[in-house]
């Protein structure tokens, strides 16, 4: 008896696994170490409300359970009839099998997976640090009143921390690091966090693999915003027009630059001959304007105007009444 239950359970098992791989399509592969019992299930009641599920077993059963949904049914299986009749391909669930390794769970869902890592990151568990763990980041002591009695400065002389007793409590006297990333957390450490009631430490559930329809990414994806993308293109379209100013070889990137710099160069030869064209005068007549609006400030303005020494116009002023149409151009000519 006790052997036909187990088996109906692990076919029931299996029975969930196939409905899960038929009905989604994307997935992320979350590390469960150090997650709490009460962790996974805040997150996973959350989940629930947002269409998405979690999958939590042995990495043997889901691997089977797996493993027997991809492969088509054999004649010599027991169950082939049956399998024969439901049975469709999922090739793009294959890449599964290959990264359930270790302590992972599976979050599957349709929806956007940022919003599925958000909700992650929400069930986030504060935690002490304890002896022989690895540290997850650097900890720093502020300073400021610690409220213990000046009994216990030898906490803090062994870790060096400079100290002074004020209003009857030891008192930090400067910011001071005890902890570093990636270091084993030491007893004299421990302790003293413990006194001071300080959790440096926290615990979630945390991207692995982000698996969409096939593909396999890593978790750094989900940080990945349309902004971010924007500035990227404009730092390569940059690159571009640089390189291409430098060789001579024209390009869509660099055409705007070099039509400015021979807009700058005409303009020039207009201050020093009587050739002229149409954008040349506009220019002109604003920059003889300008000093004709600046004396309409004030008294103040028009004597402040005559201290001032002349200088000669920058070369960069000649492009400022192009309405900076092409961008700036700060080289020489």
């Amino acid at each position: 008896m006790a052997g036909k239950d187990k088996k109906a359970k692990k076919n029931e098992f299996f029975e969930r696994v196939y409905n899960v791989f038929d009905k989604y399509t994307r997935a992320l592969l979350v590390k469960c170490d150090n997650i709490s019992a009460r962790q996974i299930h805040a997150c996973r009641k959350e989940l629930r409300s947002n269409n998405s599920l979690m999958l939590m077993g042995e990495n043997t059963l889901i691997k089977a359970a797996l493993q027997k949904r991809i492969s088509k049914p054999i004649e010599s299986e027991s169950d082939f009839e049956e399998r024969s009749k439901t049975w469709t391909p999922i090739p793009h669930m294959e890449p599964l099998v290959r990264l359930l390794k270790g302590n992972l769970g599976i979050i599957f869902t349709n929806h956007d997976l940022t919003d599925i890592k958000d909700i992650i990151d929400r069930h986030t568990r504060e935690a002490p640090a304890r002896v022989g763990s690895v540290a997850q980041c650097d900890v720093w002591i502020k300073a400021g009143g610690t409220g213990l009695d000046p009994k216990q400065t030898a906490f803090f002389q062994n870790l060096a921390i400079p100290t002074k007793i004020a209003k009857a409590q030891i008192e930090i006297s400067a910011d001071k690091q005890i902890i570093t990333e990636g270091e084993k957390v030491g007893s004299n450490e421990a302790a003293l966090l413990q006194k001071l009631n300080i959790n440096p430490f926290s615990y979630k559930l945390s991207v692995a693999h982000v698996f969409d329809n096939g593909n396999v990414y890593g978790p750094g994806v989900l940080d990945i915003t349309s902004e971010s993308i924007i500035e990227s293109y404009k730092r390569v379209i940059s690159n571009v027009a640089s390189v291409s100013l430098e060789s001579g070889i024209p390009t869509r990137a660099s055409a705007p630059h070099s039509i400015m710099r021979v807009f700058k160069n005409l303009l020039a030869v207009t201050y020093e001959s009587e050739v002229t064209f149409k954008q040349a005068e506009d220019i002109k007549n604003a920059a003889a304007a300008a000093p004709v609006a600046a004396a309409a400030g004030g008294d103040d303005a028009e004597e402040a105007a005559e201290e001032a020494p002349a200088e000669e116009p920058a070369e960069d002023d000649f492009g400022a009444g192009a309405g900076g149409l092409f961008g700036d151009d700060d080289e020489d000519y």
